[in-house]
């Protein structure tokens, strides 16, 4: 059968990766087609646009490049027309996908399967509408979801279980690099615990948290910070940020970094979750712009309580989210010195455990596909 996924950034083009590589394991006949990243790329089939091309961020950078926007979302609608896929598989970054799925329903019989469910319990809950009206099939990573959608809004979806925690399970199974190794093969001192630095994926995201994090980090001469380099991200970009520091960056190597952290400041996503997998007492940070104002506008808009993944699985507060008003050096310099011993980092550790529990065992992307080509199989 013929999928036509669409991931919009880096994590999306990581799950998609795994998820096309699943799909060729239960359909022989899989041939695939996306908008997506090197990842995807890797497993086979046709890239036509990658992801770099479409991750804007924020009203201002979507405002000016709006017609690179349309302009892309209007060739994925001509493309998968053209194409006539099987289904096409919308991978998380929602502004873009929920539109395409709207088109589709609208336009053609093809189904739609949406793998990652779009956060809208976060915020923008009015969506639900949209999702029942344009998605056949929703996938959910996040278990707590499926009361959500399920219990709330009566839209019935299928959790998979959790990409990022079979990601990392099956690193830390197959990693055997000791922290000596690990050390000199990046010009590190292998003495010295490392403190991580996880600023985002997003260029905006890393301009906002990395500063804070490396001026309160240098502070700790005891330790040595080490930075993991976004993908899609040159280095070239780093540069300004560490010109006369002694922070180190090391790319494609964020799991075996996190293996062998002793803390970490982590800008809020996936890496929250990554970071609390591999059992490294972490501060969520995250800047924005107005930061008094959107933390007052934060208690109104947000549906949740929390914006870490890990306090949203949990449902109580893990780990500690310096976002908005509450990101400043003073908050992060506190946070950050109580996990690097003590009773708060044993705390932190014991709720990591639970949130492991939680996610299960499943393996998500071999779900999700056996689950897909038998839906195909039926109609």
């Amino acid at each position: 059968m013929r999928y036509y996924l669409i991931a919009g950034e880096a994590s999306g083009d990581l799950h998609a990766s795994h998820l096309m590589q699943s799909l060729k394991e239960a359909d022989a006949q899989a041939e695939f087609r996306f908008f997506g990243g090197d990842l995807m790329q890797a497993v086979g089939g046709t890239l036509v646009k990658h992801y770099r091309e479409l991750a804007y961020m924020g009203f201002v950078q979507v405002a000016l490049h709006l017609r690179t926007i349309l302009g892309n979302m209007r060739l994925c609608k001509e493309d998968i027309v053209r194409w006539k896929p099987d289904a096409v598989i919308l991978v998380d970054y929602p502004g873009f996908n929920l539109n395409i799925a709207k088109f589709l329903k609208a336009k053609t019989l093809i189904p739609v399967y949406y793998y990652i469910a779009p956060k809208i319990w976060a915020w923008k809950e009015y969506r639900i509408k949209n999702i029942r009206r344009d998605v056949s099939e929703l996938f959910s990573i996040l278990p707590f979801e499926v009361d959500f959608f399920e219990r709330k809004h009566h839209y019935p979806i299928h959790y998979v279980g959790n990409p990022t925690a079979c990601e990392v399970a099956d690193f830390r199974s197959s990693y055997t690099e000791q922290k000596e190794d690990f050390c000199r093969r990046n010009g590190l001192k292998p003495d010295r615990p490392i403190i991580a630095l996880l600023a985002g994926s997003r260029r905006q995201e890393i301009k906002g948290n990395l500063p804070a994090m490396i001026r309160v980090g240098s502070e700790l001469t005891d330790y040595q910070l080490v930075l993991a380099g976004a993908p899609g991200i040159e280095e070239s970009f780093y540069e300004d940020f560490l010109r006369g520091t002694n922070v180190r960056m090391v790319k494609d190597q964020t799991f075996a970094l996190l293996s062998h952290a002793h803390a970490a400041l982590v800008t809020s996503g996936t890496a929250t979750l990554e970071t609390a997998l591999f059992g490294v007492p972490q501060v969520v940070c995250y800047h924005t712009v107005l930061p008094h104002f959107i933390g007052f506008m934060r208690k109104i808009v947000l549906s949740v309580r929390y914006v870490s993944l890990v306090n949203l699985i949990a449902d109580r507060e893990i780990v500690k989210e310096l976002v908005a008003n509450l990101f400043t050096d003073a908050n992060i310099r506190h946070e950050l010195s109580v996990l690097l011993e003590g009773e708060a980092r044993q705390r932190m550790l014991d709720g990591y455990r639970e949130i492991s529990r939680t996610l299960g065992t499943q393996k998500a992307p071999d779900q999700a596909a056996r689950l897909m080509v038998s839906l195909l199989a039926r109609n």
